[in-house]
């Protein structure tokens, strides 16, 4: 396993959470790319004259250092890098969501590069304020498929058979869309929404609510019984 090494330096990352530990210290539940999801103890963080302090925040780049065997490494150094203005109020939001989902849905140091380089994608289309709904869905086709649950979007589950855009679907979650109708259960979309989410298209209303719809029951399929935080703060804002 990539996390097997016992010492790195210089790897990007990102901070996820952070809590305190013991009276200086903070776990830190960090997402790189090479190592994926990887928990540190950041010792004397919390002190005043700690070089670790004010660097370790969710959301700006940077580059760590860490050793050790255990589940629980030792943060040696942190540089920050930069580039990323700060998020405030809904695309904070939509950012804390996206790392909920990330520390709800991956496994600790489970590689996964092309993920990590979505998460950056991510947080620079949230800075930029718009387009908030489409930037979480795509994100979230992007996070099920990485993980081993991704959407059949582009063929009839039933006959095998090409997308009808202007036929209704119920998609089931571990089977795909079936024609609708026999009383599926399931969410019903059209298929156009389908076509649209294969090619990461949200321009058209339908395909963005329906869309979120989807997404909201396939990933709440596999978060299991405890709800996410963040879910319910965004739906307290605005309908995302």
């Amino acid at each position: 396993m990539a996390g097997g090494s016992s010492r790195v330096t210089q790897v990007p990352a990102f901070v996820l959470h952070t809590y305190p530990f013991r009276e200086t210290s903070l776990i830190v539940e960090a997402f790189t790319g090479a190592y994926g999801r990887i928990a540190w103890v950041a010792r004397g963080a919390r002190r005043a004259g700690s070089a670790m302090r004010g660097l370790l925040l969710p959301f700006q780049p940077m580059t760590a250092g860490w050793g050790g065997r255990s589940e629980l490494r030792t943060l040696h150094k942190v540089e920050w890098i930069g580039g990323l203005p700060p998020l405030s109020a809904t695309p904070l939001l939509c950012g804390l969501y996206v790392n909920e989902l990330l520390l709800r849905l991956l496994r600790r140091e489970d590689p996964h590069e092309r993920l990590f380089e979505a998460y950056a994608r991510v947080l620079v289309e949230l800075s930029a304020g718009s387009g908030l709904s489409a930037t979480l869905r795509r994100f979230e086709r992007e996070l099920l498929g990485e993980i081993g649950y991704g959407l059949v979007l582009d063929r009839d589950a039933a006959s095998g058979g090409p997308i009808d855009p202007a036929r209704r679907y119920v998609y089931q979650v571990g089977t795909g869309p079936l024609p609708a109708g026999e009383d599926r259960d399931g969410i019903e979309l059209s298929g156009q929404t389908l076509i649209d989410m294969a090619h990461d298209r949200y321009t058209d209303l339908q395909s963005l609510q329906e869309s979120k719809q989807l997404t909201r029951r396939v990933l709440a399929h596999y978060l299991g019984d405890q709800p996410l935080h963040t879910r319910d703060l965004l739906r307290s804002l605005q309908n995302l």
